[in-house]
């Protein structure tokens, strides 16, 4: 069944808040086994909407799902926040958790009217995502364009089978903690086609944090990233920093990543657990970013300073709550204009970067004058034009290879069973 809207009288006039009547539609589709909910050209302001099974949002050219400024239709749920703390967060603009077969598509817009939430100023509860679906299967996002999300754009949490293909998300480089796409402890993802530039992370591959119970107990596996257009983002495809359930079995390949701070970004630390393996990458381009590749195991951000433990340089007992980022091929990969890193390695002593592989990469750093930190360690020094940084790294090897540098084109530390270009490297550098 297919309803066009404007046989509802619902038009498309930016002004009038349309929650209730498109809720309603939803939920008569619904009733009647599923249905498609059509918009046409115009503005649609709503609330938060509750997708159901079985049902299709399909925004035709020149539509504009706008979402309300009005704090009240979104409704607070309970969740993690991504510092661990359980606290209210607005329920998506569009939302579903536990149904399946839902697909939102078209050449339509969802714009997310982020300012209001920006500038609020309101910490008591977390701001809504634009899409956002929990437990749900067999999810199909295509063809539409994201603008201005209050927070995390596209983020299906413990989901299985999703594609997501040939949209655009722009949100304001400035924009806090609008990332783009955030799959967590989802299985069988696929985001191919697409173009992100929003102002965090572009991607971001996660699994839960230590105190997130529910996803603890789900990696994050068979994600597959492809033909996609990374721009601006603090990372172009991040794994982590939550990543307590591992994640496994990633693809990223024929990517373009133009003036992000980092590239290829995987982040955790101490006291999260987890394991990040079987990380394949290839075919990649890299033009104005800050690093091409960095691996950190002593991510600082939301950490307390003072907790020694997290950040010792000091081998500590291998637990539960070790982190093992290891098994990543890295192959064919041009890095151009970097300015601080190309690529940094950095495991923990009792737990080192293992068994990584890369293969045909050139690049070339610029390096800057005052330098800039490759990766967010407290003990990290600036890179100022460094071309590959090793420490606390194992059987790594590295084969044609051509770094073009300001300054060292290799640092080593800590290291054992390194080989470049076919010379082992088992001193310190």
């Amino acid at each position: 069944m297919r309803v066009d809207i404007s046989k509802k009288n619902i038009l498309g006039d930016g002004v009038t808040d349309y929650t209730v009547a498109l809720q309603n539609i939803i939920d008569m589709l619904s009733g009647n086994g599923g249905g498609e909910l059509y918009f046409p050209a115009g503005r649609y302001l709503t609330g938060s909407l509750y997708i159901k099974s079985n049902i299709t949002i399909n925004l035709g050219s020149g539509a504009v799902l706008a979402a309300s400024g009005n704090y009240e239709l979104y409704p607070v749920i309970t969740q993690n926040d991504v510092l661990g703390f359980t606290r209210g967060t607005h329920r998506g603009i569009l939302y579903a958790a536990d149904e399946k077969n839902i697909t939102i598509k078209g050449e339509g817009i969802i714009d997310g009217c982020g300012d209001s939430w920006w500038e609020s100023g309101k910490t008591d509860t977390q701001r809504p995502r634009t899409i956002q679906f929990i437990n749900c299967s067999r999810i199909r996002i295509e063809g539409i364009s994201i603008i201005n999300s209050p927070c995390w754009t596209i983020n299906p949490i413990c989901c299985t089978d999703v594609a997501i293909c040939g949209i655009s998300i722009k949100n304001p480089y400035k924009s806090p903690n609008t990332d783009g796409i955030n799959p967590e402890s989802c299985k069988n993802v696929r985001i191919s086609d697409c173009c992100v530039d929003v102002g965090d992370d572009c991607i971001t591959i996660k699994s839960g944090l230590e105190t997130d119970i529910l996803q603890k107990q789900y990696p994050c596996e068979n994600i597959t990233v492809t033909n996609c257009t990374l721009i601006h983002g603090h990372g172009g495809v991040v794994i982590g920093s939550e990543m307590s359930g591992g994640v496994r079995n990633v693809t990223i390949s024929n990517c373009v990543f133009q003036n992000t701070d980092r590239g290829i970004r995987i982040k955790t630390r101490r006291k999260r657990g987890g394991c990040v393996e079987n990380i394949m990458v290839s075919n990649l381009i890299m033009d104005s970013v800050m690093a091409g590749i960095t691996v950190n195991a002593y991510y600082q951000c939301g950490a307390k300073p003072d907790d020694m433990e997290l950040f010792s340089q000091e081998a500590l007992p291998v637990v539960e709550t070790t982190p093992t980022m290891k098994d990543m091929l890295f192959s064919n990969i041009i890095m151009k204009n970097v300015r601080a890193a190309g690529i940094y390695l950095l495991g923990l002593p009792e737990m080192p970067v293992q068994n990584i592989r890369m293969t045909n990469l050139n690049i070339t750093v610029e390096g800057c004058a005052d330098g800039e930190y490759a990766v967010a360690a407290y003990h990290a020094e600036k890179s100022f034009g460094d071309g590959i940084v090793l420490e606390h790294a194992k059987d790594i090897y590295i084969d044609n290879c051509f770094v073009t540098a300001p300054k060292n084109k290799f640092i080593m530390k800590k290291i054992k069973n390194v080989w470049i270009n076919g010379d082992a490297c088992e001193k310190n550098h």
